[in-house]
């Protein structure tokens, strides 16, 4: 039996970087309520959030698949008896929780910088005076601070803590954006694209255009030439999971990373959607 299992706190979980961390209510509800969403992607699978499953179907489980792999799941999933010869091993959870650092993403992302002291964002303030300091490790909307012109006590309080628990902050330009697309990624396969909306950062929804009407309407063939081979070099020969590319389109017809997240995405939920009702 082919299981999946849907666990939306997993950007939390990766954050933490230990096993024993228990998820908010609000995660771990969201994840009990909507696995049906994984039945999209794998429609032959039992689709469950590990909370629900049960030591009788973890028995009969021959292949395991999660929204995103992390600590905290494989964990969940042993306590329940799934044997660990169907998990990944701890050295390649490892290894996505490295590749999913901000970090990873700043060859591929202009004018981003590494931050870590209240000096260097400062300095950074006085060349431009808007930027967005992210916490490498986050998800959904969080770990985002707006910074305009200087920054507050709540700014230096909130910077020196996230690079004593990260290593260090990234800065990005403020940008008018003007549509929020991602590239979708499959067993190193490139699966199609995704358009979808947000609000200060948080997911809303997707928004349902087929491939050949996202590509009309932004130049995102010249994206996927740069990324491409970006991660054919540094992540295929590491990672061959799914991976979702965030892009920004802005007011001046330019195109900038946003992030890259190496788990399952709303995105790729959408594209499956909308190609099965075509």
């Amino acid at each position: 039996m082919h299981l999946c299992i849907f666990n939306p706190e997993h950007d939390l979980c990766l954050a933490k970087g230990r096993a024993h961390y228990v998820p908010p209510r609000s995660a771990v509800d969201f994840a009990r309520r909507d696995a049906g969403l994984m039945r999209v992607l794998y429609p032959e699978a039992l689709c469950c959030s590990v909370y629900d499953l049960t030591r009788e179907q973890a028995s009969q489980a021959t292949e395991v698949t999660a929204w995103g792999w992390d600590a905290v799941v494989k964990h969940e999933l042993l306590k329940r008896g799934i044997p660990e010869s169907l998990l990944p091993t701890d050295e390649e959870i490892g290894t996505i929780r490295e590749l999913q650092h901000r970090s990873t993403v700043l060859p591929l992302q202009e004018d981003c910088r590494e931050v870590r002291s209240v000096v260097e964002m400062e300095a950074l303030l006085r060349e431009r005076e808007h930027w967005v300091m992210k916490a490498p490790w986050s998800g959904a909307g969080r770990g985002l601070r707006w910074v305009h012109g200087s920054l507050t006590a709540i700014d230096r309080d909130w910077l020196l803590k996230t690079v004593a628990a990260q290593r260090c902050a990234i800065a990005e330009p403020r940008r008018e954006v003007v549509a929020d697309l991602a590239l979708e990624y499959m067993g190193g396969e490139f699966a199609g694209y995704s358009y979808f909306k947000t609000g200060s950062g948080v997911y809303k929804e997707n928004v349902l255009w087929p491939d050949e009407q996202i590509e009309a309407a932004f130049p995102l063939r010249q994206t996927r030439e740069r990324i491409e081979p970006w991660l054919a070099a540094n992540v295929w020969p590491r990672y061959h999971g799914p991976i979702g590319v965030d892009l920004m389109f802005c007011a001046d017809g330019s195109v900038h990373v946003a992030e890259m997240n190496f788990r399952h995405t709303m995105g790729m939920v959408a594209h499956e959607e909308l190609r099965v009702m075509n």
